[in-house]
């Protein structure tokens, strides 16, 4: 999700598309949310792991 992330924010950047550039930032968000869940050993939505 934070590579996903990142590539809809970079392609927003570029090709000058708010709404890509808006997703990106959400989906940065959201994957960082669940990294930081899923590292500290903390079960994220029923799973302990996200692969």
């Amino acid at each position: 999700m934070l590579i996903l992330g990142l590539v809809l924010l970079l392609l927003g950047f570029f090709l000058k598309i708010s709404i890509l550039w808006t997703i990106g930032i959400i989906l940065l968000v959201v994957g960082a949310v669940l990294y930081v869940l899923g590292s500290t050993g903390r079960a994220v939505g029923g799973r302990k792991h996200w692969f």
